[in-house]
């Protein structure tokens, strides 16, 4: 459903995020979701919330320690999906969210619901 990716690229260059949702309806779903606004609805309760704001700060801290471990950054790139105060991707929420705690995540599978894969979604010939 997510995979780890190393923090750079083989040029060097960071690579946008150490967690990468993989899953095809997970992916399906947070498209779905950016595209009927729900980045600026939780953008807002950011705003509003300073209990969610505080957990997607301490998820953002855990994420850049994670990647630091196996490489730190230097300068540190824009945090994972938009960082503590601003959502900009669900589907790094979602992907982080699947590996560690991120309260953005959370309310997204919380929403979307979380795929049944006992039986393949996808087909590989």
């Amino acid at each position: 459903m997510v995979i780890e990716n190393h923090p750079r690229l083989e040029d060097g260059s960071p690579f946008p995020t150490l967690y990468w949702l993989t899953c095809p309806l997970l992916i399906k779903r947070a498209s779905r979701l950016e595209s009927e606004g729900w980045m600026e609805e939780l953008n807002q309760r950011l705003a509003r919330d300073s209990g969610l704001a505080h957990r997607l700060e301490r998820a953002v801290e855990d994420y850049r320690r994670a990647r630091d471990e196996l490489e730190p950054l230097d300068p540190v790139p824009a945090p994972p999906g938009g960082g503590p105060r601003r959502v900009k991707c669900l589907h790094s929420h979602v992907a982080h969210q699947l590996v560690r705690p991120n309260p953005v995540g959370a309310l997204v599978l919380a929403e979307v619901g979380f795929p049944d894969c006992r039986v393949p979604c996808v087909e590989v010939p």
